[in-house]
């Protein structure tokens, strides 16, 4: 009796669940007993079986419910194709640096250092003491702390020439990281449509902030000393443009430091013209053998807008930066920051504060030169060792990263592909080009982790691409 008495539970309760919405609440064990004639115990097995079945979800204390089923119909977002018509520009892909990689592999693509190379023990201090003072709870002002701002100014004050007038606090614009700081910058200066001349290769986000912008990005080719002062000069008549986005110290990928000559050239170029250099110093807290000098320091008519990150150097949890400008554009890219971000976390500007003022930031940075010089070289030496066909024209004087010629012909996405493989992970160089790559590149990051790894690397990457040309 009790069996067929569940069973025609059962048969009605289905009836109800699929009339009912999902979410609905049965009647009680008590009411179901008493529409259907049956003890409690009766009812309490009907229900177990309409959950066994995944029709219903017991919650205890609350009652028993129908459960909602999956539905394996695939979405439509057909409709969005209409309403957001083509991108202004071609997406592109996360970039390979921004790669999250297992620890077992051998990982030359980062863009960041590792962590043994960042100042931990400060940097922990000082997001203590931030989360314990006032920063935590209010709102710093939209231009950043003004601490922060006169540390910025005043690094770039230390090294200005006599005659040449530094730039002041207020000429500093805080940053949530310079990536963002492009963006304004291309957009405040350039506008949408406008030419940018951009060395070519390139860092890969000043490629993508530009065509976020919608800029017209102008290739002009650079190699391992800079660009030819003559071919800028050619390129801002024919193009008309206003803007030169440029790396001077440590460019990201070539490793290539202007000489004080060129620089000279270079602003003279971009003052005969009327136009902005805009100098990425990504780098300035990285030197090896060389002391970099920002071509900021040499001008105090506006032309350069300088940009300066701590996001690698202190931590890339703490994206903080600056954009030091002067004039009617330092006011147009403080508009436009305002509208983009309001402003930057003042927890997180202390904390970066904190620790590019203790004392033992200074002994970090000679320590971490140290650091970078036998990484670099014991990377050179893997691959004269196991990889010669891996050609480094320049080896730099600072910054992160080997830039490195592969014989013509070689098929770089089976390269990257076969390398991946045998648990290798590199970065292919066509990221870098705003144009057409001149030629098939890598880039090589020293500053990874497991650097007892790199000859083995290089062992790997020597044979993988042997297999190729034979």
């Amino acid at each position: 009796m009790d069996h067929d008495s569940s069973s025609r539970i059962v048969d009605s309760l289905r009836e109800w669940v699929a009339a009912a919405a999902p979410g609905a609440r049965l009647p009680s064990t008590r009411a179901l007993a008493a529409q259907h004639q049956a003890g409690p115990v009766t009812v309490q097995k009907a229900l177990r079986v309409l959950a066994a079945q995944g029709l219903v979800e017991t919650r205890p204390g609350a009652g028993t419910f129908v459960r909602a089923v999956p539905t394996a119909r695939p979405a439509d977002y057909g409709w969005q194709t209409a309403a957001l018509r083509a991108p202004r520009s071609p997406l592109r892909t996360v970039s390979t640096a921004l790669r999250s990689t297992p620890n077992d592999v051998i990982a030359f693509h980062s863009g960041y250092p590792d962590r043994e190379l960042l100042p931990e023990r400060l940097v922990r201090s000082a997001l203590g003491r931030a989360g314990r003072g006032e920063a935590a709870l209010s709102r710093p002002p939209v231009v950043g702390l003004p601490e922060l701002q006169s540390w910025f100014a005043h690094e770039l004050r230390t090294v200005t020439p006599a005659g040449v007038t530094a730039p002041t606090p207020r000429d500093v614009i805080v940053l949530p990281g310079t990536q963002s700081g492009l963006s304004s910058v291309f957009r405040a200066l350039a506008g949408a449509g406008g030419p940018v001349l951009m060395e070519s290769p390139t860092y890969w986000g000043a490629i993508l902030a530009a065509a976020q912008a919608g800029v017209r990005v102008v290739p002009v080719p650079s190699g391992a000393h800079g660009p030819d002062a003559e071919e800028l000069a050619r390129a801002f008549e024919e193009t008309g443009a206003r803007l030169l986005y440029a790396q001077p110290n440590y460019a990201n990928p070539t490793g290539a430091q202007w000489s004080a000559p060129l620089g000279r050239q270079v602003l003279d170029v971009v003052r005969a013209h009327g136009a902005f250099l805009v100098e990425d110093d990504w780098a300035h807290d990285f030197g090896i053998t060389g002391t970099p000098v920002p071509l900021a320091a040499q001008d105090d008519s506006g032309h350069v807008v300088h940009l300066r990150s701590l996001t690698k150097s202190v931590s890339p949890a703490l994206r903080v930066g600056a954009v030091v400008a002067r004039g009617p554009a330092r006011d147009r890219i403080l508009a436009d920051r305002a509208a983009e971000s309001m402003y930057v976390s003042g927890l997180l500007q202390a904390a970066a504060l904190d620790v590019v003022t203790q004392p033992g930031w200074q002994t970090h940075l000679r320590r971490l030169r140290e650091q970078l010089h036998a990484r670099r070289d014991l990377l050179l030496t893997s691959l004269r060792e196991h990889a010669p066909r891996v050609h480094v024209e320049h080896v730099p004087r600072g910054g992160l990263n080997l830039w490195a010629r592969l014989p013509d012909g070689t098929d770089l996405h089976r390269l990257v592909r076969e390398c991946e493989a045998a648990g290798v992970i590199i970065a292919p160089g066509t990221e870098w080009f705003p144009a057409e790559p001149t030629g098939p590149f890598v880039r090589l990051n020293y500053a990874g982790p497991r650097p007892a790894a790199y000859p083995d690397g290089a062992r790997i990457l020597g044979e993988v691409l042997g297999h190729q040309h034979g």
